[in-house]
């Protein structure tokens, strides 16, 4: 049996601007949970470092320099419903044309401007702490959602504010809040009994602190490097040896649901990713 045979739906949870900074953070939520399957802590963000351009290639599975996304534009416009370049909630909607399908971000322009509006996704943006309550109880009442997204905006917050890195702690002790909050979402996934056959991504967009303490966008390590986690069935466990992009999302949840890919995209399924028998049938 195929992943795409044993996942019934997928849970893409986010953080923004929390960099590979989670090993110096007291996580412990992903502590456990990164245990549970594949991981690294140096996938590569896309450059530039910036939460539109990498929020997107997670969704859409291309590089800035294609879908064309940034924060001035997501905060401006809507991302077109007839793009080449579909979002992963277009590609569900056409696999799946009853599915549901939600977004729940603390950025608001991931929803207004880089998910498309014309493909029925449930749409949610609030402040972090609200926007975990609303998440929850919507998967309380929907435990059959297809594709989930979460995006946490806090970690980014408190970087621009604090400053990014080991050494600031209002800015690791935000990503330990960070942590709190998601693992609120993990606990009541493990009660619902929803773990079992959902593929979890655990995630960040980019750090910061590189060229400038209080920022991002440069190709500096603090900046671009950042932790990945996949958890689920088919999913091999234990650390990552080969290149993860942020962008193989996209690739990792098309193929566990089973849909159709563009063949122009940039994302592929990481090399070590999946279990051996499932690398053999793949």
């Amino acid at each position: 049996m195929n992943l795409a045979q044993q996942v019934k739906r997928v849970f893409i949870l986010g953080m923004d601007g929390a960099g590979n900074f989670v090993q110096q953070a007291n996580t412990p939520y992903l502590d456990r949970w990164l245990a549970k399957g594949a991981y690294t802590f140096e996938a590569l963000a896309e450059m530039p470092t910036i939460s539109a351009e990498c929020w997107g290639s997670i969704l859409h599975g291309v590089p800035p320099a294609v879908h064309g996304l940034n924060n001035d534009k997501a905060a401006s416009e809507p991302f077109r419903d007839d793009s080449p370049h579909p979002s992963l909630f277009r590609l569900a909607r056409a696999e799946f044309p009853e599915a549901k399908l939600a977004s729940f971000v603390g950025w608001s322009p991931i929803n207004s401007g880089i998910i498309e509006e014309g493909f029925g996704v449930h749409k949610v943006s609030l402040p972090d702490a609200e926007l975990v309550l609303a998440l929850n109880d919507y998967v309380a009442a929907n435990p059959d959602v297809r594709l989930l997204f979460l995006q946490l905006d806090e970690p980014d917050g408190a970087g621009h504010r604090f400053g990014y890195g080991p050494d600031r702690p209002e800015y690791l002790d935000m990503i330990g809040t960070s942590d709190a909050r998601i693992g609120s979402v993990l606990d009541q996934l493990e009660q619902l009994g929803l773990v079992e056959d959902s593929l979890i991504l655990l995630l960040t967009d980019h750090g910061g602190g590189g060229a400038d303490k209080y920022n991002h966008g440069s190709e500096h390590p603090m900046d671009r490097n950042v932790f990945w986690g996949c958890i689920g069935p088919g999913i091999r466990k234990g650390p990552l040896a080969g290149p993860v992009s942020i962008t193989d999302t996209a690739a990792v949840v098309a193929w566990a649901l089973g849909l159709k890919s563009p063949e122009h995209w940039d994302a592929k399924v990481p090399e070590g990713l999946l279990a051996v028998e499932e690398e053999r049938s793949a």
